[in-house]
């Protein structure tokens, strides 16, 4: 038998060759291929829903208005006028005992007044339109009711210089229409005449003067 020749034996390797190239190139794009390629994006996640809080409601204010009534030992009235959150109110015992206070009503209802005088009044509006407190006053405490009180109840001022004496006179206007009043002049006390609770009019000295209602 003859033996294949240096031709053919040439020829046999480089065809062996060209296909280990061949093979090769295919087997490198392909990992190039899939080492590239991109790797699909993460599904993302929406944000959960904004949850906005609900605003609070507003507080309802406390109503304008009028009390009186009377200290729970009987000993003395009160009266008080409320407006756009304030308060003006008056103590007196139509003798000689008497303060002014004023100061600011609370959203719920409560109120600290205080008197030039040192006197302090705690109270509360309550849902039965009364106002209950103490009233502490020299040096006693007084408890005391006063009930919501419709024109002309409620406390009133008249201030005047007559015959050359400054004169302050202060009343409180019970509903059924009793009257409790102070007139100082300058700086005595004595029970106060009458007030015509329709117009104001008062008859002090022999001077009339006009008691307007108290407001803060």
């Amino acid at each position: 038998m003859k033996r294949p020749g240096p031709l053919l034996t040439l020829l046999t390797g480089l065809a062996l060759a060209v296909l280990m190239l061949s093979l090769n190139a295919t087997t490198g794009t392909r990992s190039t291929s899939a080492e590239t390629s991109p790797s699909p994006a993460p599904t993302s996640t929406p944000p959960p829903p904004t949850v906005t809080p609900s605003a609070s409601p507003s507080p309802t204010p406390v109503p304008d208005g009028r009390y009186a009534g009377r200290t729970d030992d009987d000993s003395a009235a009160i009266a008080l006028t409320l407006r756009d959150g304030g308060a003006v109110a008056y103590f007196c015992d139509g003798r000689t005992r008497e303060s002014w206070l004023k100061g600011d009503v609370e959203d719920d209802g409560s109120m600290r007044l205080t008197g030039k005088d040192g006197s302090v009044l705690n109270g509360t509006l309550k849902e039965d339109n009364r106002i209950s407190g103490t009233v502490d006053v020299g040096d006693g405490q007084h408890g005391f009711t006063a009930d919501r009180a419709k024109k002309p109840s409620g406390p009133y001022r008249a201030t005047a210089t007559v015959d050359g004496t400054q004169v302050d006179g202060g009343w409180i206007v019970l509903q059924g229409g009793r009257q409790v009043g102070i007139v100082t002049r300058d700086g005595t006390p004595s029970p106060a005449p009458s007030i015509d609770p329709e117009t104001g009019a008062v008859t002090v000295d022999g001077q009339q003067l006009t008691a307007r209602p108290a407001t803060p």
